[in-house]
């Protein structure tokens, strides 16, 4: 593509002084996504995409086929309440999965709510529900056009009927029911008119309603505002005498938490609030509570604290740091259930509550756990497990007999063992070792050409474990393989890992990207012209990071709904909720790494770029989509080849969160389009 075929757009003289550093910002003004100007310039870059991938002849087989390998029923782990047992469950191409119970966890199951009845798209989802301990009552989340904004409804799950009242500017919320179905604990945010709008993210605050009454009357229950920016999750444990709040700061993983009695109208106890480390309520039996915590321990560990005697010196440690990460826990039957890391996959032990191991239950493969439900007093515990080439299955753990067995396992439009899941270990730049997962068809022998799909995250703590995904694997039938590198900046070995990546040694997690396409090349795997990398959110800063340091070492870049600059990130939306993992630009000691590596701030007039196709929505507010437009400009204006650089912004689509199928369908079939165009790839099963 010649430069001439990208949308002419003005440049400003717009430059902020950097404690000295003089930084120009000319496309700023693309920052108004309402304004007319913007609007226009965006309309044309969608149809210069539109016009460039409907140039691929193959586009609906490839629509097709992910259809085909997308449609089969998927089910949800089911949640106890009272008599019945509720579960999500889509039939293969619903844009919305459908609530069911059944009376009894083998019963027939019903209806109880359909989200696809809610718009004629699919993008009003409900994102989170919260039913009482009888199963009568349920509070659900709507989100619209995938928002992180939501509303509160009520529903009696008996009557089928909604209340009247509806709870507006909630905002990453849980919901706790009373146990006498009076009413229900929540946290919302002010009124936006009611605040400047830098702080409508700002004063968390919990309230009480009560139900069948005017939002208005909602009892205040805690605010903080001398410490405007933390956020508040009540929890009401089963059995519990008291209402827990679990107290967060942005995505920093130090946490506080605080209590009061269900009967009590005095202000909340702060328990935990040092912020000194993460604090996760596991739960409580009586007065004692029990936690995971990094506390003192980089790979986590168990402890009990009495709230009768809450003194640092009488806390008890129950299970102690081990080998393996602690990535989750759930009391049931009373055993805790442990969830251990152990190189980016899991494993699953019992001990009792006096940390006595019990037992091992093993897994269907190397794969991941990924959601436990059950109660405390139930027997059964239920989880979601999955892997590369096995999908999201339920099964179930008898805890009394600690036997496993299936609860639910899909049947899928392709057979799995066709495929084979390795995982190898590569040396990054410092020396330390790096596991990644290869996905490829069985017995392939490397051959230096073929395609490979190479992704990563490395942030926030976040844990690169493996799953299912009907369209990697429509990418591995096609011929490529698909690679998940654990990077540094996750948490799959833990605090340690997670640190060795945020703030000044972000750098350390684009090494270790790059050196996984270094080794994916020097073993013969593929080579820079085959090799595509691809990331969203966190991982749409990481690819983008990579291709402006290394843009030689990569065939196509594919970059969604990503963080690119790095110097106003945290001026736009909750990004500031964000400065414990990046850093804070308006910080003397911070800036100079962050424009170091800052995407949009190092692209080189001059250089030639690879291909590069960057996907962003006008509706995600979580990470607005003026970073990639800054980014597209500035790359389409100053990159000295003619490979294409393409945006496409999608319109009624968010970050990610409640993404209706049919979109997710349709945004895959136009990156697989472009991938499979600039590599003259055949769509479907390799001959």
């Amino acid at each position: 593509m010649t430069s001439n075929l990208y949308p002419k757009l003005r440049k400003d003289t717009v430059v902020d002084d950097f404690h000295g550093t003089a930084v120009a910002d000319p496309y700023r003004w693309l920052e108004e996504t309402n304004a007319e100007e913007t609007q226009a310039w965006v309309n044309e870059q969608n149809r210069l995409t539109e016009t460039f991938i409907g140039q691929y002849p193959d586009r609906d087989r490839i629509v097709a086929r992910l259809k085909e390998l997308q449609n089969y029923p998927r089910q949800f782990t089911p949640l106890h309440r009272g008599e019945y047992y509720y579960f999500w469950k889509n039939d293969g191409l619903q844009n919305q999965p459908v609530l069911y119970r059944s009376r009894g966890v083998d019963a027939p199951p019903v209806m109880v709510m359909d989200p696809n009845t809610l718009s004629s798209d699919g993008t009003l989802a409900v994102v989170n529900t919260a039913i009482s301990s009888d199963g009568s009552l349920m509070v659900y989340s709507i989100s619209r056009h995938g928002s992180d904004w939501q509303e509160l409804r009520v529903r009696d799950l008996t009557h089928d009927r909604d209340y009247p009242e509806i709870i507006p500017w909630c905002r990453y919320t849980s919901v706790a029911w009373d146990h006498e179905n009076r009413g229900f604990f929540y946290s919302r945010f002010p009124d936006p008119e009611t605040v400047p709008p830098e702080d409508r993210t700002n004063y968390n605050r919990v309230y009480w309603h009560q139900l069948n009454t005017q939002i208005d009357d909602d009892l205040l229950v805690h605010e903080q505002p001398e410490d405007k920016e933390l956020g508040f999750n009540p929890i009401v444990p089963e059995q519990s005498d008291y209402l827990f709040l679990q107290v967060y700061h942005g995505t920093d993983t130090r946490t506080r938490f605080y209590y009061k009695p269900l009967d009590s109208d005095g202000p909340v106890i702060r328990l935990l609030d040092s912020f000194d480390a993460a604090y996760d309520f596991v739960d409580v039996i009586g007065t004692v509570c029990y936690f995971k915590t990094d506390l003192d321990a980089p790979r986590n560990r168990i402890i009990a604290i009495d709230l009768l005697n809450p003194d640092r010196s009488h806390w008890r440690e129950i299970v102690g740091q081990q080998e393996h990460v602690i990535d989750g826990v759930k009391l049931i039957n009373n055993l805790l259930t442990v969830v251990y890391l152990k190189d980016a996959h899991h494993v699953m032990r019992l001990y009792t509550l006096e940390g006595e191991f019990v037992t091992e239950i093993a897994l269907p493969t190397l794969g991941s756990i990924v959601r436990l439900t059950g109660n405390r007093s139930d027997r059964d515990l239920f989880f979601l497990f999955t892997s590369f080439l096995y999908p999201v299955t339920v099964l179930k753990v008898d805890t009394s007999t600690y036997a496993l067995s299936v609860h639910h396992r899909p049947t899928l439009p392709i057979d799995p063992q066709q495929f084979e899941t390795r995982q190898a270990f590569f040396r990054s730049t410092d020396g330390t070792e790096v596991p990644m997962f290869l996905t490829c068809r069985r017995g392939l022998t490397p051959r230096g050409d073929t395609p490979v799909l190479l992704t990563g995250y490395g942030g926030f703590n976040v844990s690169m474990t493996p799953y299912f995904s009907a369209f990697d694997l429509f990418w591995i039938e096609s011929g490529g393989i698909f690679a998940l590198a654990n990077l540094r900046g996750g948490g799959e070995y833990g605090d340690t890992w997670h640190k060795a990546g945020m703030l000044e040694r972000k750098q350390t997690v684009f090494d270790d990207f790059i050196s996984a396409a270094e080794w994916l090349i020097k073993n013969n795997y593929t080579n820079p012209k085959r090799l595509v990398i691809t990331g969203g959110s966190n991982g749409g800063l990481l690819v983008a990071a990579c291709l402006i340091q290394r843009p030689e070492l990569y065939g196509a870049v594919i970059c969604q709904v990503p963080v690119l600059d790095m110097l106003r990130y945290h001026r736009f939306s909750i990004g500031y909720y964000w400065i414990s993992e990046y850093g804070n630009p308006d910080n003397p000691e911070h800036f100079p790494f962050l424009y170091a590596y800052s995407p949009l701030h190092n692209i080189q007039k001059g250089t030639v770029y690879p291909p590069v196709f960057v996907l962003t929505a006008d509706t995600d507010d979580r990470v607005l989509s003026s970073h990639a437009k800054k980014f597209v400009a500035t790359l389409q204006e100053k990159t000295g080849g003619a490979n294409p650089i393409l945006l496409f912004v999608e319109t009624k689509a968010g970050h990610g969160m409640g993404k209706p199928t049919s979109k997710i369908i349709d945004e895959y079939g136009n990156v697989y389009s472009f991938i499979f165009h600039l590599f003259d790839i055949k769509p479907g099963p390799s001959r």
